[in-house]
């Protein structure tokens, strides 16, 4: 590589981390996900991006293994390359990786190798933001209800339109970062992220969209989230079922609301929410499918926004968390048991609209009597069962993509 093409960017991949929450007896950077590392999805990320000199912080006692994962990504690319040896903090690694830069670098962007999924556009586009002036990280809405805690009480909400969840790569112009981290050193400051030494040092950060797919892998369960994604050797079955159930007696006052439909003249079912146990069912079975807990859990009297609410907010939300899970919905089929009220006349109109409160998928709704048995043949509620069925968004073998 000549000079006048040496690259004028570069990306130091923190990977000196132990991944003790992962529990997988090995540097994070280096867990298999499906044949391949952690590392290598992410390194193969970097390289499908604009060239750019890689730094590659590897963990101590781990160097000829990422050495040999980086020459796999790199391939025929004649990119400059380099591995350096972590330190004992994030900190000092990405200090190291500073450190190996080659003199014609004016932008740097440190991204987590645990970040393996980040696609190769928001590499790009933190590249490209940059300026001489501010540096630049992606990042998403934050989309769930924050509180402030005191140990296990609930101090206050936290108002989410002023938050972000920050991703990496995090760009910055190459002297201003450089100074940020002696800064940091001299102090013996330390930071959780590159955007907040380098906000404190006095420099301008600003924010750009991130992506669903950059989220961190840190628990077991990030881990599966990546291998589904991937479709590979260790993901689950190419489909996963999911039952949910629900149960709700009559009260209250206004009209029944029930499978995402308005009954005028029919007695309310009582709740939380609007009480519709058709939709609560749905949803406990497509949260039960993909492991994401229960419907309490996400919409439940500590979350006082949903009281009131209505089948198509639920189910919107639930298809949402299904999504950025990596999940797609395949169909859904629900039966409840109850007196009334008269369904038959108003299937397709329900059906309808759950479909289309669940992005399109598909789902079937019934019902029936029980003979004048149990509290819903005296007439005193409604008892709702639904099955749920959702594969892996676009992964080998599923049925939906």
């Amino acid at each position: 590589m000549t000079a006048t093409s040496a690259p004028t960017t570069a990306i130091i991949v923190v990977a000196a981390g132990s991944g003790t929450r992962l529990g997988a007896g090995a540097p994070k950077a280096l867990v298999d996900l499906d044949g391949r590392t952690v590392l290598r999805h992410a390194l193969d990320g970097v390289f499908a991006a604009a060239p750019m000199q890689v730094v590659v912080v590897a963990p101590a006692g781990h160097e000829d293994a990422v050495r040999a994962e980086l020459a796999a990504a790199a391939g025929d690319r004649h990119a400059p390359t380099t591995v350096v040896t972590g330190g004992s903090t994030r900190q000092r690694s990405v200090a190291a990786g500073l450190a190996a830069l080659d003199p014609g670098i004016r932008a740097v962007l440190v991204h987590d190798a645990a970040r393996a999924l980040t696609p190769a556009a928001q590499i790009d586009a933190v590249a490209a933001a940059v300026t001489d002036e501010a540096g630049v990280i992606p990042a998403l809405d934050v989309v769930d209800t924050l509180k402030r805690v005191d140990g296990d009480a609930v101090v206050a909400a936290v108002d989410r339109s002023v938050l972000a969840a920050a991703q990496t790569p995090q760009g910055f112009p190459r002297a201003a970062l450089e100074a940020a981290y002696a800064l940091a050193a001299d102090s013996g400051q330390e930071h959780t992220d590159d955007a907040a030494l380098f906000a404190v040092a006095g420099g301008t950060v600003r924010r750009i969209p991130g992506s669903e797919r950059a989220f961190k892998i840190t628990t077991p369960a990030d881990l599966e989230r990546a291998r589904t994604l991937l479709g590979g050797v260790a993901a689950p079955a190419p489909f996963r079922v999911g039952v949910g159930t629900d149960a709700h007696a009559f009260g209250g006052e206004g009209n029944l609301w029930l499978a995402g439909l308005e009954w005028p003249g029919e007695q309310p079912l009582s709740g939380h929410s609007d009480g519709d146990a058709v939709a609560h069912a749905i949803v406990d079975a497509l949260l039960a499918a993909a492991g994401l807990g229960d419907i309490g859990e996400h919409f439940g009297t500590a979350h006082p926004e949903y009281a009131g609410a209505h089948a198509d907010v639920f189910l919107a939300r639930t298809a949402r968390l299904l999504q950025e899970a990596g999940f797609a919905i395949g169909n859904v089929s629900v039966q409840f048991q109850g007196e009334r009220p008269r369904f038959s006349a108003r299937r397709a109109e329900a059906e309808a609209v759950l479909s289309r409160a669940l992005g399109g998928a598909s789902v079937t709704v019934s019902a029936t009597t029980t003979d004048g048995l149990g509290f819903t043949g005296r007439g005193e509620g409604i008892a709702v069962t639904a099955v749920a069925l959702i594969v892996p968004a676009g992964a080998p073998g599923s049925l939906v993509r």
